[in-house]
């Protein structure tokens, strides 16, 4: 392979329309990485099942588009409502437990990955499924530089709007003070009688929801399979901790990854381009290992 071949001589529209995708990267890489934000930062918790939340997601709305014909549009809300109870179920029955022992914990969310994906496996085996996309995001936008389809612009508006909404929970409402004042100070958040169990499940159940409306939209992307949400856990916790494990921070770091993985690719390709993106990463945390943007949190 000659230097030309590997390396692609630029040219100002191609470039311009990478940049384009990469809002579109940006966009995928934050909602997968939202809810693992959500649990990460308010409990300490690593969540290495938060990628077969993803998985789970998808496959609840194969389900029900395929033995209900519910349309894709409901499909996010009753998706979010499903994983969010399962999430719920598993932090009253399993993470509660564990709290304090980050390494238990870790190991016991991986193994839970594990029982998910043969369990999802055992069930619907392991034949690629498939999520149907709506007819009016059976389109492409070719304007110029510009070549994008419904369904990412649809990806990029949504992850806006569910982005603004956490965003408003978090620091606009009764619920998001609490929150974050059990993040602050958990004891001292008690002694003005806030339940800091509650807390925890209620933000894993959301985080879990959040994950499960982003496999509805992967799937829209991509075919279905038992161990795909291994395929978007690496970048999710790039994402967080390179956003400093906030919200905002984690809107940041999505936009900053998404648009270098996009570049790299226009110039190399996807493989060369996930190493000079993961170089830099180590690089990065090297020398700023609190990430982006800090929110001065102490965990008790």
């Amino acid at each position: 392979m000659s230097v030309h071949d590997f390396w692609t001589p630029f040219a100002l529209l191609p470039f311009l329309n990478s940049l384009f995708i990469g809002i579109s990267l940006a966009s995928i890489f934050f909602i997968a990485a939202l809810g693992l934000t959500i649990i990460y930062g308010a409990m300490g918790v690593i969540n290495m099942a938060h990628g077969e939340f993803i998985m789970l997601g998808a496959y609840t709305t194969y389900v029900l588009q395929t033995f209900f014909g519910i349309p894709f549009l409901i499909c996010l809300p009753l998706v979010f409502i499903a994983i969010a109870l399962i999430g719920l179920a598993i932090e009253r029955g399993l993470i509660r437990t564990l709290y304090q022992r980050p390494l238990d914990t870790l190991l016991a969310t991986w193994g839970l990955s594990l029982i998910l994906i043969q369990g999802i496996r055992l069930i619907f085996g392991g034949e690629p499924k498939y999520v149907g996309v709506p007819k009016w995001l059976d389109f492409q936008i070719e304007a110029t530089f510009i070549h994008l389809s419904g369904v990412r612009l649809f990806i990029i508006i949504f992850a806006v709007a569910i982005g603004a909404i956490t965003w408003f929970l978090m620091y606009r409402t009764t619920l998001g003070i609490r929150v974050r004042a059990v993040m602050q100070d958990k004891e001292m958040a008690a002694s003005f009688g806030i339940d800091a169990n509650r807390i925890y499940s209620l933000t894993f159940a959301y985080g879990a929801g959040l994950a499960g409306m982003a496999g509805t939209l992967f799937g829209a992307l991509k075919t279905l399979f038992p161990d795909m949400g291994s395929g978007y856990i690496v970048e999710a916790f790039l994402v967080v901790v390179v956003g400093g494990v906030g919200l905002v921070g984690s809107m940041f770091s999505s936009g900053i990854l998404g648009e270098l993985s996009s570049i790299f690719s226009y110039f190399t390709n996807d493989t060369f381009a996930r190493f000079i993106l993961f170089t830099l990463i180590v690089v990065f945390l090297r020398f700023r290992p609190q990430g982006l943007i800090t929110e001065g949190t102490t965990r008790r």
